[in-house]
Formats: structure tokens, sequence, C-alpha cells
């Protein structure tokens, strides 16, 4: 990060995990609709190579066939387009592994906060990249995700009292995050809290036959 970028290996090809934006900092106007804590679309996405390219491609789960016949769901498949969100072109690769320059991609308008204060009559803003970073403090790799956060700011010409909220009446400052998670380990959690659950309801219904 000494030169300001953040670098992303990919081992894992054509296979499915999830994709999550959500605000960990919002812009300090509930009105508005970016409050802490929202979260912003759940995609689910693979990536895919094409020579010295990198495609972040979004399944589209929107039309999908209900049967075990691997024909028509291919035909299902092909029918409806997916969607290429990010194109990344390799800096280096060794075996199987390639490393990308993945700072554009994290350092863009993924939640829609543009579009959101246009819609709230908040005035017209565009992405500050000069005074947009990603945020060291919160962004952390683990063995079955990735989060990203960063810094971003927007300013605009003609703000509306959303600009009262930033540093200065013409920029608004907040915080985005990114989150990779692997699919299996979404589907591992939902059966860890099932687990878990069962057993607090088998303890506290043992605590209480106890007591009787």
């Amino acid at each position: 990060m000494k030169q300001g970028k953040l670098w992303l290996e990919i081992d894992k090809w054509n296979t499915e995990f999830l994709y999550q934006s959500s605000l960990p900092a919002g812009v300090g106007s509930n009105d508005i609709g970016l409050d802490r804590g929202q979260l912003g679309a759940t995609r689910i996405v693979r990536f895919e190579r094409s020579g010295p390219k990198i495609l972040l491609v979004q399944e589209n789960l929107d039309f999908r066939a209900i049967t075990n016949d691997a024909s028509e769901r291919r035909a299902v498949h092909d029918s409806f387009a997916e969607s290429v969100l990010w194109g990344f072109t390799v800096a280096a690769e060794e075996n199987s592994s390639v490393l990308v320059d993945a700072t554009d991609f994290f350092l863009r308008d993924a939640h829609g906060v543009t579009n959101a204060l246009r819609r709230a009559k908040q005035g017209s803003f565009r992405l500050e990249g000069s005074r947009s970073a990603v945020y060291l403090v919160n962004t952390k790799n683990f063995p079955l995700n990735t989060e990203v956060e960063a810094t971003l700011t927007f300013v605009g010409d003609e703000p509306g009292r959303v600009g009262s909220a930033g540093d200065a009446r013409s920029a608004v400052n907040h915080r985005a995050r990114a989150s990779f998670v692997r699919a299996i380990a979404a589907a591992g959690l939902r059966a860890a809290c099932l687990r878990s659950a069962r057993q607090f309801f088998l303890e506290f219904r043992i605590l209480i036959m106890r007591r009787r």
C-alpha cells in the first residue's frame, strides 16, 4: 500500500462466492437513506480468466431451471445474460494464482451513493478520487472471507442539506465496505446457527425440567 494500490490474489476460478456491499459509516442524515450499517446488493459471483483479463461475473439467478437435466439447465443459463461487474488485468502470476490491481474496483461507488443523493434532491455529486483511499484499519483477510473498506469522498456544485454533514458544504464523506465470502462459508454459518439454536433450546428445556 506504499503506492496507494490494493493488490488482490486470485486462485479460485469459476467458483461461486458472495459479494456484499455495505456502509459501515453513513453520511450523517437519516432522511437520505444512507445510514450506517446499511447493506447493499448481495451478489453471487465468480472469477473467469480470458488471457490477460480477469472478469468478475455475476450470475443471473432470476431465471433458473429447477431440474436435474443438465441440457435444460444449460438452455436456461444461455438464454438470460449474466453481468460482468469488473475487469482486471493480470500483473503477475505463479502456477494457478494471479495478482491484479483491484484499487479502482474498491474505490468506486458500488453502493450507488450518487444516485441516492440525486433521488433525495441533494444535488449532483461525483466521486472524487484524489480524496478517496482504502481504509486499512478495517481491511482484513480471513480464511473464508475478505473485507475491504474504503473512505470515499463525493463532491458537488450545488449540494443540499447533506453537505453540512461533511467537512465542507460541497463534500460528502462516507466509508464503504466490500465483502467477499466463500459460498460454503455462508451455508456453513447457517448450519452452525441452526445447531446453536437447537442446542440452546435443548439446554433450556433440560434446565426447566431440572427446576421442576
